[in-house]
């Protein structure tokens, strides 16, 4: 039974990090920063730049996990094109460059608390739902294109769509609410002055 025992393959620990899981740790903590200058900034161009940051550091940490086709996705979806689309909105709305005070709703100590209780809450889950599971980094690749995309197109093929709609509705928004500013300019400058008898 000793014999059995010390053949046992001993369990991962993290006092031992490997170099998977220290670029994991690093690029975690770069992510988060560009996450909070992302909520935490004025200027909504700076926003937007930082936030893809933020995405693409997720990005590479699904590819620090083996799972290259969520990371690709990841990358095509959400920098591709959520953020270039935020982009188009804030060019197409004429939002300032600059500093915006109508970015600040003075309500940040109550967004504070509902982003540190929705933190808490999630890492709870996800240690209370994997805390005896482990990704072996050296293995076989689990989150690899041809099982990822089978499971993706088979069970989660509606909500696939859905998010396709969403994007076009956000691109339309954003060409109608850029037309309706672009009339009211031309409409002011036909407008005739009063004539002078008239006053």
């Amino acid at each position: 039974m000793i014999t059995a025992l010390a053949a046992a393959p001993a369990a991962p620990g993290f006092l031992s990090p490997s170099g998977i899981e220290i670029a994991f740790v690093l690029v975690g903590i770069a992510t988060l920063g560009a996450a909070l200058v992302t909520v935490t900034t004025r200027q909504l161009v700076h926003a937007a730049l930082w936030l893809i940051v933020a995405l693409g550091g997720l990005a590479v940490e699904y590819l620090l996990l083996t799972a290259e086709f969520i990371a690709w996705v990841q990358v095509l979806i959400y920098v591709g094109s959520v953020v270039v689309l935020l982009l188009f909105g804030l060019m197409l709305t004429r939002a300032p460059i600059g500093r915006s005070p109508d970015a600040d709703s003075e309500n940040r100590w109550a967004a504070l608390a509902v982003a540190v209780a929705s933190a808490g809450a999630l890492v709870w889950v996800v240690v209370d739902a994997f805390r005896t599971t482990w990704i072996e980094l050296d293995g076989p690749a689990q989150g690899s294109t041809e099982v990822t995309g089978a499971f993706l197109f088979r069970n989660w093929v509606l909500p696939f769509e859905a998010l396709s709609v969403l994007l076009l509705a956000a691109l339309v928004g954003a060409i109608v609410l850029s037309r309706k500013g672009g009339r009211a300019a031309p409409d002011r400058a036909d407008a005739t002055p009063p004539r002078e008898d008239a006053r």
